[in-house]
């Protein structure tokens, strides 16, 4: 049987409504740590991964529908798409090929100062509130290294382009877990 295209998504791609892959579950990828990337590619600081040995992070793997990459690589533009079959942990029983997204180092030129879109790490946390409960919001920000960027409120006016709105709780969740880590956050 040949295997069948799925991807490990680990940050937006965690929120299912900002995709429309019906076919995607919980997962996790062994040896992958998250960090928050400042590349001249964008205005704001992005998430990618990194190997880490010891580090374990939760997404989720989705099927790419008839190996059609396009709208994906598309959407995923600044990053390279990685083989990582042997790191990902699923309960898919089918074949699989998995990639994962991230950043090649020295790709593309830094940026001095790009804190990250608040309206950004809205949606990823919602994304892993609703598929792994507080606990896993929690671990998400655990396995995620590159926070002294600052990040930059635009809830307001939000600039990410697949920004949601969250909920009261969902937003005190976001709002207690920058606060209790002492993240700086600064107004637009």
């Amino acid at each position: 049987m040949t295997p069948r295209p799925h991807f490990f998504g680990y940050g937006s791609l965690v929120n299912r409504s900002t995709h429309d892959f019906a076919e995607a579950h919980p997962a996790k990828a062994r040896g992958w740590r998250r960090t928050w990337c400042l590349t001249g590619h964008r205005d704001h600081a992005f998430l990618s991964v990194v190997r880490d040995a010891a580090t374990t992070i939760e997404g989720l793997m989705a099927h790419v529908p008839g190996g059609n990459w396009t709208a994906l690589d598309t959407r995923e533009a600044g990053y390279a798409r990685i083989r990582a079959c042997d790191d990902v942990d699923h309960a898919v029983a089918d074949p699989v090929e998995v990639a994962i997204y991230s950043v090649v180092p020295g790709r593309w030129p830094m940026k001095e100062r790009m804190p990250i879109l608040l309206s950004y790490l809205d949606v990823v946390v919602q994304g892993f509130l609703h598929e792994f409960g507080e606990a896993g919001a929690q671990r998400f920000f655990e396995t995620t290294d590159g926070w002294e960027v600052g990040i930059v409120n635009d809830r307001a006016v939000p600039l990410y382009p697949r920004h949601r709105v969250l909920s009261a709780e969902e937003q005190a969740f976001v709002d207690g877990a920058i606060a209790v880590r002492k993240l700086r956050i600064e107004t637009l």
